[in-house]
């Protein structure tokens, strides 16, 4: 088995239970109103094409994806190609929904076919196909395997992850899943996109929404890739229940809450006396994955009960 350091990873263990408390509050409510899911649904879809997209280099702008898949529009300006990427996402994502359920295992050629429509009428020669040459990663701190061992490397992530001899929770999985497909990269192109879909699945598969990593994390997300490469999954982690948690929380807010459970700019909660923390401060817990908080574009959010929560917690250390 590869290098894999999880000793920085048991220090989120309050991360993780509360994005499973979360997600059984979450399937608790199901089925959810049938016209705020297809909303939810319709915006996550823009987003993550967007996103995932933009992450590889795509110039078209969140709301101009909008008007592609929604409006049928084409942008001036744009290339075709982005214009391809952005229908093959979003076919991808419909794939992607068409397969999974609770029962699923992961296959290979699952993840074969997310790449083919990833790459549908772009690079057709290699759309769907696992590389028969090498590649190298401009930026990374790593060479990928030669080609003639994906085969086999595939096969046996696949059976890491279907068998999970480590016992790991679901979140921390397709972290490492995540990691270890860029590592291999089993393909010439679109290695990206297609590795932010396939670990969806086995997030998805347990009820979770998609964790959708978003384009202004791209730095920080190529950061935590080169730190995985080296064995330290912490920061990848970590990215990566943020991003789940926004998800969560943008179902979670089609449900009825209470004023302290209302997400709020952390700018505008500094502001209310029942909290005692500055805006810098709580930014840091937000961002080390300390409380529940989530990110919008460059803003961060999260709840009066969220720092209460915190606060309390800090109480009791102190006793203890």
């Amino acid at each position: 088995m590869w290098k894999i350091d999880l000793s920085d990873i048991t220090e989120m263990q309050s991360t993780f239970d509360r994005l499973y408390e979360k997600n059984a509050l979450l399937m608790s409510a199901r089925p959810l109103p049938s016209m705020a899911l297809h909303r939810i649904r319709k915006d996550l879809t823009i987003e993550w094409t967007y996103n995932s997209n933009s992450i590889e280099g795509n110039t078209l702008s969140l709301n101009e994806t909008h008007l592609i898949l929604q409006e049928g529009i084409t942008v001036k300006g744009k290339s075709l190609r982005e214009h391809f990427e952005v229908h093959n996402h979003e076919k991808a994502i419909e794939y992607l929904y068409e397969i999974v359920n609770e029962n699923y295992t992961l296959r290979s050629i699952d993840i074969l076919s997310l790449h083919g429509l990833v790459l549908r009428s772009i690079e057709d020669n290699f759309a769907g196909r696992i590389r028969n040459g090498g590649v190298r990663i401009v930026g990374a701190n790593f060479v990928p395997p030669n080609a003639n061992k994906v085969s086999q490397l595939l096969d046996e992530l696949i059976d890491f992850v279907n068998e999970n001899p480590l016992g790991l929770n679901d979140i921390v999985l397709s972290t490492i899943f995540h990691h270890r497909l860029v590592w291999i990269h089993p393909f010439f192109d679109g290695n990206g996109r297609t590795v932010r879909l396939a670990m969806n699945l086995l997030l998805m598969r347990k009820g979770f929404p998609p964790a959708i990593i978003l384009k202004n994390d791209r730095k920080k997300y190529y950061e935590a890739l080169n730190q995985a490469n080296n064995g330290s999954y912490q920061k990848l982690a970590l990215l990566m229940a943020q991003a789940l948690e926004r998800s969560l929380n943008i179902y979670l807010q089609a449900l009825p809450c209470d004023e302290d459970d209302e997400y709020k700019e952390i700018s505008s909660l500094v502001e209310e006396p029942r909290v005692p923390y500055g805006q810098e401060y709580i930014s840091l817990l937000a961002r080390q994955g300390k409380i529940d908080a989530y990110k919008e574009g460059r803003n961060w959010l999260t709840t009066r009960k969220a720092i209460e929560d915190y606060m309390k917690n800090r109480k009791r250390e102190r006793v203890v």
